[in-house]
């Protein structure tokens, strides 16, 4: 049985960064991975662009975003922050652009150049890499992790860091392993659930919409007439619901409420325009169409392909004069501008989650170094971890700096 300083299982963006950095320590590390090739799931993040991480560069308003454990990542973050995964990837050939959110994409919009940098790193650095490799159990000893067995042999290590992701995405190989080797381990567990995930509608028009983007939107989400949350930014209509930043962001919210009850989100399309200004726009706009038919109304309010929708659902005869229309008709188009109500249905699972929410407690691991309270040469790192963020790169720059943090300190010992 062959043995290493360091085994780190789990070949995602976290487990790679804790391979590499351990090795380049001087370390001798083995990287296992269940897929032929490591960063599989990096492939599929921002549409297939890799939004590597975020602009902010300060660690304390970075941590904020992750609400009541953003604090207990401010190590990691000071010891590899966004400044040095930027300069991680720039120096290594990969020039990298900032765009709307503060959101770090490569430059040409590549995901695989990412994986190709990180394939590179793992080589320079003298890792081990075995893929295509299920690991099937842990081994202990006295409380400490003795080794690995998996489906090609068993090895044995002095420390071992555990990087094997959340359960989103569960074609790229995120099965939840690393959830049940920390609840055999004594690691207290805060069940996983979905997280960043679209939302489904009982409306069944949305499908006609499918990917139109809603730009600078303000959506509310509300529940027995009382708002919960809201966001303003961009959204778009799916085939079965609603998806795009803002809802992503909301995504939890909405997951949790739905336990308690319906709940609904209020759409307005123009959130610049007060109610009553924006009534006044629409009176405008039909004195000057007048004579002619309500169809034709509706060009300098909303984009062509949406005009059909608004006009079925204002339930106005699309050839009906405009100076013939109502008060009551006219509320009720206004209310499609403004507060357009969207029956919330469900939200999608696993396999459209960005992250996963939950995962090991971070009161059973020293943030100061990711390694675990309960076995003493055992790390975490990435995803596994209890904390997650919104979309725009957060979630990523957690598994760079946990991960570069569990190499460091696994490699130290």
């Amino acid at each position: 049985m062959k043995k290493y300083d360091v085994i780190v299982i789990g070949g995602g963006p976290a487990g790679i960064f804790a391979a590499g950095f351990a090795a380049q320590q001087g370390a001798s590390v083995l990287l296992l991975e269940k897929n032929r090739r490591c960063g599989a799931k990096l492939l599929i993040t921002g549409k297939g662009r890799c939004n590597v991480t975020n602009s902010e560069e300060d660690p304390r308003r970075f941590s904020e975003v992750f609400g009541r454990n953003g604090k207990a990542l401010l190590t990691a973050l000071y010891a590899f922050g966004v400044p040095d995964t930027v300069s991680f990837f720039e120096q290594r050939g990969l020039p990298l652009k900032i765009e709307r959110g503060g959101r770090v994409f490569p430059e040409k919009g590549k995901a695989s150049d990412v994986q190709k940098v990180l394939d590179h790193f793992i080589k320079e650095s003298g890792v081990e890499l075995l893929t295509a490799c299920t690991v099937r159990k842990l081994r202990t000893e006295e409380g400490c992790m003795s080794s690995v067995e998996t489906s090609v042999g068993e090895f044995s290590a002095d420390q071992f860091i555990i990087a094997t992701g959340g359960l989103s995405y569960p074609e790229t190989g995120c099965t939840g392993d690393g959830y049940r080797w920390a609840e055999q381990t004594a690691h207290s567990l805060f069940s996983p659930e979905p997280a960043l995930i679209p939302v489904l509608l009982a409306e069944d028009w949305t499908r006609e919409l499918s990917d139109f983007n809603l730009k600078n939107v303000h959506i509310t989400v509300q529940q027995a007439g009382k708002s919960i949350t809201d966001r303003f930014g961009e959204a778009f209509f799916t085939h079965g619901g609603i998806g795009g930043p803002i809802i992503l962001d909301m995504s939890a919210e909405i997951r949790d409420a739905l336990k308690r009850g319906a709940v609904e989100l209020i759409l307005d399309l123009k959130p610049a325009v007060a109610v009553e200004l924006f009534d006044k726009r629409l009176q405008r706009e039909l004195a000057t169409y007048s004579n002619k038919a309500f169809r034709k109304s509706l060009a300098n309010l909303l984009p062509k392909d949406m005009i059909p929708l608004f006009i079925r659902l204002s339930e106005i005869d699309p050839d009906k004069k405009c100076h013939s229309i109502t008060k009551a008709e006219r509320t009720k188009l206004l209310l499609q501008f403004k507060k357009m109500e969207l029956r919330v249905s469900g939200v999608e699972g696993f396999k459209k989650a960005i992250v996963t929410s939950g995962g090991v407690s971070l009161k059973d691991i020293d943030m100061r170094t990711m390694r675990s309270k309960k076995v003493s040469n055992l790390y975490f790192a990435g995803e596994m971890l209890d904390l997650d963020g919104p979309t725009g790169g957060y979630n990523l720059q957690v598994c760079w700096s946990t991960g570069y943090l569990a190499g460091m300190s696994a490699a130290a010992r």
